[in-house]
């Protein structure tokens, strides 16, 4: 086993006007070694500060489920219901940093430097940027949300469709539901994919820019200098660690409490903790094989397979369900969320306590601890773009993509419950049981062929499942081996078991509430990670030529 603080990077190839002086570009103590079969490559401190508090997290939950899940409902009450005014003006700080970098002469900078050309054309990149926005949110919330804010939430306190005696009332529909898809649109638009825009923008700036590791910590060389390779380093590279693995593990348990339902939708399988926690097993035994197999022949080949499966599934519903309200449906929500957007993204305004409270504060939380995962996906795939393009592109193209699956699955929903509100499958799922997970496959009820398209909804969200655990066990790894993108599979294999038991940890202290607390619990310090990055880019783009 041998002590290695070779670079990381090479020092001649950072830029001759580079912010950064070559000599800070000095190694990180990483550890290499190998046993047989088995070897890695991993930041000492980074990798066992992160895997023994997972371990030890894993362990005491389990052990003690009830205090568990007392402890992740403080949680959730302090960081979303007490600090939600936090988080909203903390995301809209980085949507107005995004946009003026867009309109400031910083746009004309080119990740790579001023020869850089594009790794991808237009179309593969949109492409990859479109495959970023997919995931198993969309098949969770694409039915539900929209459903429960024009029919329960009641964004901006818009008219209810249904009156006091619970009978329609046509004149409130209209608004009701371009409200409901305005305060959907708000969660996965323009808002959520800057917090991507700025961890890919930094790590691009501070990798093809600036010659540094592909590692969160480079961001922060402007601000802490060497010290960044020290303990503060360590320090971000941690919470880097932890905003990842419980952003993926929210969305891994809402993958199995979907999965579990389908199959008692389709097959009469009980919907139980137990059974979400074999879903979380095999999954993630199918998730080790991709790992095990590589990015080419395991996670790649189950993205494309994925993405075709999406887009056809999503022509299906399209067209098989009410076609031109679904569009009409899009077109509604979007004009509103453009004249709404302003007060529907403010910390106190119009939308009530538990519009912001229950699902923005909540939502930006999830989005800032994805953002280490997404954010080194589409940082990888973009070097050559101005910065420009870059961010009007990131925040422009997934945002017009999942508005668009939303509003056709939220419109068909509730056209079903518009025509049929006493036998609506949604409508019951929604808002008499509150069953989250039920509402795509009510939804789906009342299509044709509703268990063929519902067992491909499952598998859909299956592929998801995997696809999410084995690349987010490579982010992770990367980060845990000091910026590395190539360390050993033994290390991805690791993480990938720990998203799995995190998440099987969570679900049994708590389900849906401490899926909360783990996402806020983590997005949270990360948050702030995110409001520094802002001055590091800042501070970058002012010393490339443009």
């Amino acid at each position: 086993m041998t002590k290695d603080r070779t670079p990381q990077c090479d020092a001649a190839a950072v830029p001759k006007d580079s912010l950064i002086d070559t000599d800070y570009v000095v190694g990180q103590d990483n550890v290499e070694g190998s046993f047989g079969p088995f070897s890695f490559d991993i930041h000492n401190r980074v990798f066992m500060i992160s895997a023994t508090i997972s371990i030890v997290f894993v362990v005491l939950t389990l052990l003690f489920p009830e205090a568990a899940g007392q402890v992740f409902q403080a949680v959730v009450n302090f960081s979303i219901k007490t600090l939600d005014w936090y988080f909203i003006i903390l995301v809209n700080l980085y949507l107005f940093f995004c946009l003026a970098l867009v309109v400031s002469p910083y746009g004309a900078v080119r990740l790579g430097g001023k020869t850089a050309t594009p790794d991808y054309s237009y179309l593969s990149w949109f492409s990859m940027l479109f495959a970023a926005g997919m995931g198993i949110g969309l098949l969770f919330f694409g039915v539900l949300e929209p459903v429960y804010h024009t029919t329960v939430s009641m964004p901006l306190n818009t008219p209810s469709p249904f009156g006091a005696d619970g009978e329609l009332v046509p004149g409130n529909i209209p608004e009701a539901r371009a409200m409901g898809l305005a305060g959907t649109y708000l969660h996965w638009g323009l808002h959520g994919w800057a917090i991507y825009a700025l961890m890919a923008l930094s790590l691009a700036i501070f990798t093809y820019n600036k010659g540094l590791p592909f590692s969160i910590r480079s961001s922060f060389y402007p601000i802490l200098g060497e010290r960044v390779w020290g303990w503060p380093g360590h320090i971000i590279d941690v919470l880097a660690v932890f905003s990842t693995l419980f952003g993926l593990v929210t969305s891994l348990g809402l993958g199995a409490q979907q999965a579990n339902a389908g199959f008692n939708y389709v097959f009469g399988m009980e919907i139980s903790l137990t059974t979400q926690i074999i879903i979380i097993v095999v999954v993630t035994a199918v998730a080790l094989i991709s790992v095990w197999r590589g990015l080419d022949g395991g996670v790649k080949v189950l993205s494309e397979i994925n993405m075709v499966t999406a887009f056809l599934f999503f022509l299906f519903v399209l067209f098989a369900g009410s076609t031109l309200t679904a569009l009409n449906t899009v077109w509604e929500g979007v004009t509103a969320y453009a004249r709404e957007i302003v007060p529907l993204s403010m910390p106190f305004g119009r939308t009530d306590d538990a519009y912001r409270e229950d699902w923005s504060a909540f939502y930006w939380a999830w989005w800032v601890s994805w953002s280490p995962f997404v954010g080194m996906f589409i940082a990888r795939v973009s070097r050559g773009r101005t910065v420009r393009e870059f961010i009007v592109a990131v925040l422009l193209v997934p945002s017009l993509v999942i508005f668009i699956w939303m509003g056709v699955f939220g419109g068909i929903a509730l056209d079903q419950v518009f025509s049929d509100p006493q036998n609506s499958l949604v409508k019951a799922n929604v808002i008499d049981s509150y069953s989250p997970e039920l509402s795509l496959f009510g939804m789906l009820n009342e299509l044709p062929f509703p268990n063929i398209v519902s067992t491909i909804a499952i598998i859909l969200t299956l592929i998801f499942f995997v696809t999410s655990s084995d690349s987010g066990s490579l982010v992770v790894d990367t980060i845990t081996a000091g910026g590395k993108t190539d360390a050993p599979i033994p290390q991805r294999i690791f993480w990938a078991t720990a998203e799995g038991m995190i998440a099987i940890a969570l679900l049994v202290g708590g389900g849906l509430t401490a899926l909360q607390a783990g996402v806020t619990a983590t997005g949270l310090p990360f948050s702030l990670v995110l409001l520094a990055m802002c001055y590091s880019v800042w501070k970058a783009l002012s010393s490339e030529p443009r």
